[in-house]
């Protein structure tokens, strides 16, 4: 391993991590680990691309120097950023199976017991078939999970880092109410949101951010789709902010005009489930506990909703195409796993169907400590209400920048035309 300080947590923060995952490798009786998964990698070693899609592995031996199979290009970012310094790179004209392969051979694990990620969605059955078929001699087992054990509880230092990106995933959610008015687009809000995330400091997340308005807000994960959002109408904004790949994120709804009964009921209905999370999640809990009492504060309503997904999910370490480490731990009926500090979650208690048409959202992301539980915001929780129409000031902004930048692509048209004149004019 190569000690460096310029990496995203202390040196002795990877150390640790490696040693406890190789405490349980001994406990499986396995002589080493093959890891795919993105975010299993940059947890072990702070190795991340945006070149994930290409097969990529990590190999930790029980006791012997870990090494990485990369795509050539990709060995940059081992070389600039992790502790790793075995690399086999395989060409964009090779064989990345095959170099995993001859690796394992090289190495001396070829006839050993090795783990690997089944269920991994980046090694495909197909590659691991080949595996299977290659090295006769070597037991192969699934190992799905061993890195996500040592995930599941954040250590102080990655708490601290996800307070940097909840400072993102906050000021991209301000920016996204700011934005939302009578005549706006949805791109419009979502270019808002992710322009104060990244100045921020934030850094591109697992997911752009969620911006539906009036009906859509009616569709799952839907996000802008350039629809200008009418007088009267509401918008559902749900922001992850990120920092160092590690996400928290949060929902919020902004009204344009009078507060209904329906959505004020819906509105305290999902600020209540919170509140009773903050009293009362706290280590031994199961997770199941957790999610029938939120799940049953929000199911008594009288405005037709329904909590239609688990009420929560596991947060922190991510690469597209998702922000949530849900595959760890969800909170969903009949699961029991039991709190313990240093989980982090994303709390959803959103209310779908609202009056049959309307879906808003309060969520909030959580750390689990010693006594209770902590959220990583402050960001006030109820509704935003904002005047039906746009203020006249705002109008008039708007228009002055619209004829602004009409005018700009005028000359601009102008000024090609002129060019293309001048062209024919040389040929005539």
């Amino acid at each position: 391993m190569i000690e460096r300080d310029d990496m995203t947590f202390p040196f002795a923060e990877y150390e640790r991590r490696l040693s406890e995952l190789r405490l349980r490798i001994a406990d499986r009786r396995l002589d080493a680990v093959v890891i795919s998964d993105p975010e299993n990698i940059m947890y072990l070693t702070d190795y991340q691309t945006t070149g994930y899609s290409f097969f990529q592995a990590l190999v930790v031996p029980v006791d012997d120097e870990p090494f990485m199979i990369t795509r050539a290009l990709e060995e940059s970012n081992i070389i600039a950023r992790t502790w790793v310094e075995r690399t086999r790179p395989y060409p964009d004209t090779g064989d990345a199976i095959q170099m995993l392969v001859d690796a394992l051979r090289e190495f001396g694990l070829a006839n050993k017991r090795i783990g690997y990620e089944r269920n991994s969605y980046f090694f495909p059955a197909y590659q691991q078939d080949r595996i299977h078929t290659t090295l006769t001699d070597a037991k192969l087992l699934d190992c799905f999970g061993i890195v996500e054990q040592g995930r599941i509880c954040k250590s102080p230092a990655e708490i601290q880092l996800m307070r940097k990106a909840a400072l993102a995933t906050e000021a991209g959610m301000q920016a996204g109410i700011d934005a939302c008015k009578a005549g706006v687009t949805e791109n419009e809000i979502g270019a808002a949101i992710s322009a104060a995330m990244f100045r921020a400091g934030g850094e591109p997340p697992a997911v752009m951010p969620y911006v539906t308005s009036g009906p859509r807000t009616m569709i799952g994960h839907a996000t802008w789709e350039g629809r200008a959002v009418l007088p009267g109408e509401h918008v559902f904004l749900e922001v992850g902010g990120c920092f160092r790949r590690y996400h928290t994120a949060m929902m919020r709804t902004v009204v344009l005009g009078k507060l209904s009964d329906s959505m004020h009921h819906a509105q305290e209905r999902m600020k209540h489930a919170l509140q009773a999370v903050h009293e009362k999640v706290q280590p031994g809990m199961t997770v199941s506990d957790a999610d029938n009492l939120v799940r049953n504060i929000i199911s008594e309503n009288d405005v037709g909703a329904r909590l239609i997904t688990r009420s929560g999910y596991s947060i922190g370490i991510a690469f597209p195409p998702s922000w949530d480490e849900g595959y760890i731990v969800s909170l969903k009926q009949g699961e029991s796993t039991v709190l313990q500090p240093g989980m982090t979650f994303h709390i959803i208690p959103w209310m779908w169907g609202v009056d049959g048409d309307k879906t808003c959202g309060i969520s909030d992301t959580i750390y689990i400590t010693d006594t209770g539980c902590e959220s990583f915001f402050s960001m006030d929780r109820d509704f935003t209400v904002k005047p039906e129409q746009a203020e006249p000031a705002l109008l008039e902004f708007d228009e002055a920048r619209k004829n602004k930048r009409e005018k700009a692509e005028a000359n601009t048209n102008d000024e090609g035309q002129s060019k293309k004149q001048r062209v024919m004019n040389n040929f005539a």
